[in-house]
């Protein structure tokens, strides 16, 4: 009776369209019955199975001596022959790390124990950035995602530092459909390094990431329903999504232990990405597939470029509270810079991660002036999200992220408060991988300000937009060579149907070479 109920407030609150809600209450749905899958005896979820359960019959061994806890249990390599500096679709292993013997697998640092194996992956010594935890858990910025999550990287170690480097790009062919769209042939970029050792009792992490996305030109690329920013400092980018800066996260994070399970930490970034919203798009696996922008992106995580931030909190076991100051101006149309921090604008976030394939938060945040076009104008943003992650073997893999944020201007001419819904999921299948996503946002920008004199500008419109595609993976070494596609439908209001037309039809063609190890 109760998914009765839920699913009747999901088809209520998302929108009209029949599609698009019957996706959401299907994968809502479908999530924890692949999950009781997954439980079933005698199943066989793969040559490498990530999560087993230790059995009700085995008893923990004693604990050891407090100065043997500190020692580092020696090299294990179940696989002969495996690189395991590369990442191939790496997850930790909550069972494996539990069953040593001797080892209190509660108070044990598992990332930064030399050798140590994480479903075949060497991590080189790195761990959580932010305390006692397996790296996979970090996300962007010092936003989570669930421990299960697979990464694609190349580890290393140079003396006392572990390092970490990660990134694609993109070359897409993009038609945006109806009156209103366009055609364009543009590349997008990401690289990132990071690089971690200990100082003192604590962990420093130093993060570096870059794009070349400025090279796009500053109007960025066709997008049906984006909003957000300016390419020339006067108009509005409207129907096309902005460039991203070249400079995109240039940060520091330390981490102090000061207990059993718990520590504190420290993020400061020029850029970087304040304590607000779900972990970013393109950083979590059920959004980087789509090489396209959400629609919903400044409900959410449009601050995951950030001109200055601080961010202070604390870490027990799965558990985080955390405190940003930062910036609230988003960047400017000069992408090649980097901007003066203001610290003006705050957030604050809580985020729980209760088992290693979920992973929840909550924040809000005050933003002093975001738009440069309207700088009278502030905003209160709202977020809550859910991203859930299933392991099902080797190279195989599925997560969904289920995410709603709100704003609430004042002091500007939008005084009301609008909303965005975002469903994004990814399901890999060796070399295959599907896509989708499936959003409903409340726009007020598409026609501009009231003083220009559309019938239609500073109106509240509420549009859905559906999106589902898929790409094949050719290994190449380190890299992988990606060739996919996706389609995008709409549900527009008839008041706005005679600009955009009645069933406009968007896709895109891409080719994704990415690091894999």
């Amino acid at each position: 009776m109760r998914w009765r109920i839920c699913a009747r407030r999901v088809r209520h609150t998302i929108g009209k369209n029949m599609s698009i809600k019957i996706l959401l209450a299907a994968t809502a749905l479908c999530a924890p019955a692949a999950a009781f899958a997954q439980a079933m005896p005698g199943m066989d979820r793969g040559r490498h199975q990530r999560h087993a359960e230790p059995s009700a019959q085995a008893k923990p061994a004693p604990t050891p001596p407090a100065h043997q806890g500190s020692q580092s249990a020696p090299p294990t390599d179940p696989q002969p022959g495996l690189n395991h500096g590369a990442v191939h679709s790496t997850l930790r292993d909550p069972a494996r790390d539990d069953a040593m013997p001797g080892m209190d697998s509660g108070a044990m640092d598992h990332g930064s124990m030399p050798g140590m194996n994480h479903a075949g992956m060497d991590m080189k010594g790195m761990k959580g950035a932010l305390g006692g935890y397996s790296m996979m858990r970090d996300a962007s910025g010092t936003a989570w995602q669930p421990d299960s999550s697979p990464m694609w990287a190349i580890m290393g170690k140079t003396g006392d530092w572990s390092t970490m480097i990660h990134g694609f790009v993109t070359l897409i062919q993009d038609h945006q459909g109806g009156p209103r769209g366009d055609s364009k042939t543009f590349s997008t970029s990401m690289l990132m390094g990071m690089a971690q050792r200990p100082v003192g009792r604590g962990t420093l992490t130093l993060r570096a990431m870059g794009s070349l996305d400025p090279l796009m030109g500053k109007s960025g690329y066709p997008l049906l329903l984006a909003t957000g920013e300016t390419a020339d400092g006067r108009t509005e980018l409207v129907d096309r999504q902005h460039p991203h800066d070249a400079f995109m996260e240039l940060a520091a994070t330390y981490s102090h232990p000061l207990g059993q399970d718990l520590s504190a930490f420290l993020y400061l970034g020029l850029p970087g990405e304040p304590a607000l919203g779900p972990a970013t798009y393109m950083h979590r696996f059920s959004g980087m597939a789509n090489p396209e922008a959400p629609i919903s992106h400044h409900w959410l995580d449009s601050t995951h470029v950030t001109f200055g931030v601080a961010t202070a909190g604390l870490v027990y076991k799965g558990l985080k509270l955390e405190g940003s100051i930062f910036t609230g101006r988003e960047p400017d149309e000069r992408r090649w810079d980097i901007e003066r921090p203001r610290m003006d604008s705050w957030s604050v976030r809580a985020t729980v991660n209760p088992t290693t394939n979920l992973s929840l938060q909550v924040s809000h945040g005050f933003l002093n002036s975001p738009e440069g076009l309207h700088p009278e104008e502030d905003v209160r943003r709202t977020s809550a999200s859910v991203t859930w992650n299933l392991p099902l073997g080797e190279d195989r893999n599925w997560q969904s992220t289920l995410a709603w944020g709100r704003n609430d201007p004042s002091g500007g001419e939008h005084g009301h408060k609008t909303d965005a819904f975002l469903l994004d999921s990814a399901v890999q299948f060796g070399r295959w991988t599907l896509f989708g996503r499936a959003e409903n946002v409340d726009k007020d920008e598409l026609f501009g300000d009231i003083h220009e004199g559309d019938p239609l500008a500073g109106k509240v419109f509420n549009v859905s937009k559906l999106s589902l595609g898929g790409y094949h993976s050719v290994p190449l070494g380190k890299v992988a060579l990606d060739l996919g596609g996706l389609v995008s439908k709409y549900d527009l209001p008839r008041d706005i149907q005679s600009r955009y037309g009645s069933d406009p039809t968007s896709f895109m063609l891409f080719t994704r070479l990415r690091i894999t190890g």
